[in-house]
């Protein structure tokens, strides 16, 4: 009975079913974007997504990696059974099938997701060794291919591309947010990263270059959100979402310091602290801008 609870609770615990919060953002936003929503659709994707896929990625890189150090939303992760490989399989197949209440194209699109996140974690491709093609694969699919998946599945129109025309700039920006981010969230596993034989973009850039690439990245995704905005006559929509990420842009600089003057810094903690101040943040700024534009 005890190493059947064991069992479960580590299954549990490596989805990180918590840790869908922080990619939540990209939904927030496809959605604010789409005119004429269908709520029933944008409540699957948001279940498709956040519920089965997101954390099917997770349990399935925890399940390849095995790691013994801190992970993303996890101090402490207790090691995965197979248990856990069967159940990520089990949740990708279900997202799949639930895809096809959306659309053909719509589940074309998660399906090339789930693919690449396999292919990132899975021993015998591993791109996540490969720091750009590894930081490339991730900030496509859970930046532009998400924004894509929200704003086509959520229309309530029957063509397939409906008011995709003029999306490619945000689409882009979801995609640099979460890429000029990305670096800070692997900046305390140099050490377990290297052990293993991955090489990430963190590790090529040093702890101060992933906090000047991480500046200079999100200073460009602002622009191109800031563009986009007014160009869309959405003034007050931006500079609500502005207002709402001022305090991110506070706390990195404040770390930034830190880590500057002692490379320490870059631990765990704050890290999570970044990544949680980041995603409550970003979250509120984007459902704002949906509550603005009418729901």
């Amino acid at each position: 009975m005890k190493n059947m609870e064991r069992f479960q609770r580590s299954t549990l615990q490596l989805l990180r079913l918590p840790f869908s919060f922080f990619l939540m953002p990209v939904y927030w936003f496809a959605l604010s974007q789409v005119v004429g929503r269908d709520w029933c659709r944008a409540l699957l994707i948001f279940i498709i997504l956040h519920v089965l896929v997101y954390p099917a990625s997770n349990g399935y890189n925890s399940y390849m990696d095995r790691d013994t150090g801190p992970i993303g939303g996890v101090a402490n992760p207790l090691q995965p059974t197979r248990q856990l490989y069967t159940v990520t399989l089990v949740m990708d197949g279900l997202a799949l099938l639930l895809g096809l209440f959306i659309g053909l194209y719509f589940t074309a699109g998660l399906l090339c997701y789930i693919l690449a996140s396999k292919a990132y974690s899975w021993r015998r491709i591993r791109l996540k060794k490969y720091p750009f093609a590894g930081y490339l694969t991730v900030i496509s699919c859970q930046g532009a291919l998400v924004f894509l998946l929200v704003y086509q599945g959520s229309h309530s129109a029957a063509s397939a591309w409906v008011g995709l025309q003029g999306t490619g700039e945000a689409m882009l920006a979801c995609s640099l947010l979460l890429g000029g981010f990305y670096p800070l969230t692997q900046i305390y596993q140099h050490e377990a990263d290297r052990r293993d034989g991955v090489r990430t973009l963190s590790q090529v850039l040093g702890y101060r270059g992933s906090f000047v690439f991480t500046g200079i990245v999100y200073g460009i995704a602002v622009v191109l959100l800031a563009d986009y905005f007014l160009s869309t006559l959405q003034v007050t929509e931006f500079c609500v979402l502005a207002t709402c990420m001022l305090p991110v842009v506070v706390y990195f600089l404040i770390w930034a310091v830190k880590v500057w003057k002692d490379p320490a810094q870059a631990n765990f903690s704050n890290t999570m602290r970044m990544n949680l101040l980041a995603s409550v943040c970003t979250n509120a700024g984007f459902i704002a801008v949906l509550v603005i534009e009418g729901m």
